[in-house]
């Protein structure tokens, strides 16, 4: 069983934003396997489905981002799975729109959502995909920059990065964290935006 969290706000107020990357590409990933998302009596809504026989199940937090752990360690309540069997996607201020990274354990990288797992389940070592939403905000302005909506040459540039996340995701159920891997080697043949990052 694998399990993959989008991290995101719930609520139409929050839709196609920046801080939304991680519950978009869920919608999408979603979407290509025809199933739907439902609640659960936890803290998150969840799809469950199987790609060429593995089993996996799609995880929306139904808290804000900043208390992503809450949810996180409930599923895993109900789901007994290993950290390393949950991949998280969220996005990331330090990399360009259209671009992304893995990074397999570590800090929170400054990422609040991220943070809220590792204290809550107290453990760092989840994979994860850092979808890549810019800076380009004034001092101050950070909240506004991440909770408005991508424009459309971002939004152009999230479509390419979805297909490889894409890619990614269907590796990882099939065989965790090195399917993730070597999914990743062949992409970056393909696309130097992208790198791995084993931790810090």
């Amino acid at each position: 069983m694998r399990i993959v969290v989008g991290l995101g706000n719930p609520g139409k107020k929050y839709e196609n934003t920046r801080h939304n990357a991680g519950f978009m590409f869920l919608d999408r990933f979603a979407a290509l396997n025809s199933i739907q998302f439902s609640p659960s009596k936890y803290n998150y809504y969840r799809a469950e489905g199987s790609l060429k026989g593995n089993p996996f199940v799609l995880i929306k937090p139904a808290t804000y981002v900043n208390l992503s752990g809450n949810a996180v360690k409930e599923l895993m309540s109900e789901y007994p799975v290993a950290p390393e069997d949950v991949l998280v996607v969220h996005d990331e201020l330090n990399l360009p729109p259209g671009g992304y990274k893995i990074k397999l354990k570590g800090s929170d990288g400054g990422h609040n959502g991220i943070y809220s797992i590792i204290y809550t389940i107290e453990n760092d070592n989840f994979p994860r995909i850092r979808i890549g939403i810019g800076n380009d905000f004034p001092a101050g302005a950070m909240a506004d920059y991440v909770l408005s909506p991508f424009n459309r040459n971002e939004t152009e540039l999230l479509a390419k990065v979805f297909d490889n996340c894409t890619v990614l995701t269907n590796e990882f159920i099939a065989s965790g964290v090195k399917g993730l891997l070597d999914a990743n080697s062949k992409l970056s043949k393909q696309d130097q935006t992208q790198s791995i990052n084993p931790g810090d």
